[in-house]
């Protein structure tokens, strides 16, 4: 791999690790600790990923028409402030108002990431991608094994903990991504003429925002894990330590299983294939998870849900790459993550409404209903793409 696509997945790495100190309890602290409802948690996230869609946006901008590196700077500076804030104070009102920030400032973050790594190694197609993927659940692996532990003695330990990582990953960005406008310029003026719109811009939009609904429902069901079924761990008995270890399994499989993942990928090498596979798999870790009663059975449908997750969220911003006319792959891989981020701000609150008002058997039942959905959005988002001529975007 290149040198840049290696550094970012470093820094992708250490600030992961920093967040997922955090955001695997967010719900357990809102609703154990601080002694909120499910919803009113679930509300709080929402917030936190409504602020993550306009950075996502936001930075998927400025990543085309301004400055890759001031882009970035930008959303480092904002989260690790709301950070090392939050360290010292965290009651509700200060809790609510730095997952604000975070969400804003690491939104602003990942279209600069996921960008840059389409930019700097276009030959890599989903390699690219998948890259910075396993570095963030890298980052996912360690965060959660060491968090359960640390949150078991005090929850203060996991605050300080994520702002000293979000500190070691601001300066990494300062000192490291100096030469990201230049590298992001130098290998778009190379691959020119195969960035430049190969499919209009009204018909790849289209294309992205159909292909995005499947994407939307599967981070919606995704989502889940971090907050509903979270909190019905801990109700049937599930210690704190171990729900964490659930993540730990999560991202330590991904590394670990990209050998055999690359076996898969390179007999079949389709995308589309990628997400039809990985959205059986999905279905499956659900009825598992829905007749899950200790431990044990958690895990085994978190490898599952693990495996699915391998095939598909690499997938997507490879497609959307794919799509991204000249000069739109900043806002492209915005508009994903921004999907990715609707997906996690209704989850936690909707699921929550269903668990309080009815209980977390219904939410089982209507998640493998609408986990059907990716299987129709990926038959039809690129039935109406209309290629431009090669002798158009060289006129």
């Amino acid at each position: 791999m290149p040198r840049y696509i290696w550094l970012l997945a470093i820094a992708t790495t250490i600030s992961v690790t920093g967040g997922s100190f955090l955001w695997p309890l967010n719900t357990i602290y809102m609703h154990n600790e601080l002694g909120k409802s499910l919803a009113f948690a679930g509300f709080i996230l929402m917030f936190n990923q409504g602020a993550n869609i306009v950075g996502n946006l936001i930075g998927g901008i400025l990543f085309d028409k301004f400055s890759a590196y001031k882009t970035i700077l930008l959303g480092t500076f904002l989260s690790t402030g709301a950070a090392v804030v939050l360290s010292f104070n965290h009651d509700i009102v200060s809790y609510t108002v730095c997952l604000l920030v975070i969400g804003l400032g690491s939104g602003i973050t990942w279209p600069v990431m996921f960008a840059m790594a389409g930019s700097v190694w276009p030959e890599g197609g989903r390699r690219s991608f998948n890259a910075i993927y396993v570095a963030q659940n890298l980052g996912v692996a360690l965060g959660a094994m060491i968090g359960g532990y640390v949150a078991s003695i005090s929850f203060d330990y996991i605050f300080y903990a994520n702002a000293s990582l979000f500190f070691i990953f601001t300066l990494i960005v300062i000192f490291a991504f100096r030469g990201m406008d230049e590298e992001k310029n130098r290998h778009m003026a190379t691959n020119v003429i195969e960035q430049r719109g190969k499919i209009k811009d009204k018909s790849a939009f289209t294309a992205l925002i159909i292909l995005s609904i499947g994407f939307f429902v599967t981070w919606f069901a995704y989502s889940q894990w971090q907050s509903t079924i979270a909190s019905y761990t801990q109700d049937i008995g599930v210690p704190l330590e171990q729900y964490s270890t659930l993540w730990a399994i999560n991202g330590f499989l991904i590394v670990l299983a990209q050998p055999l993942l690359k076996i898969f990928t390179d007999r079949v090498t389709s995308p589309k294939k990628h997400i039809y596979v990985g959205a059986v798999i999905f279905l499956g870790s659900f009825v598992i998870a829905m007749y899950a009663e200790a431990f044990t059975m958690f895990a085994i449908s978190m490898v599952i849900l693990t495996i699915a997750e391998m095939l598909i969220w690499p997938a997507i911003p490879t497609l959307a790459n794919e799509l991204a006319p000249q000069g739109r792959a900043g806002f492209y891989q915005g508009f994903v993550n921004s999907i990715a981020a609707a997906g996690r701000m209704l989850g936690p609150v909707l699921g929550g409404l269903v668990v309080d008002f009815f209980n977390i058997q219904v939410l089982f039942y209507i998640l493998i209903v609408i986990l059907f959905i990716p299987f129709i959005t990926t038959k039809l988002y690129d039935k109406g793409i209309q290629s431009e001529p090669v002798s158009e975007k060289q006129a």
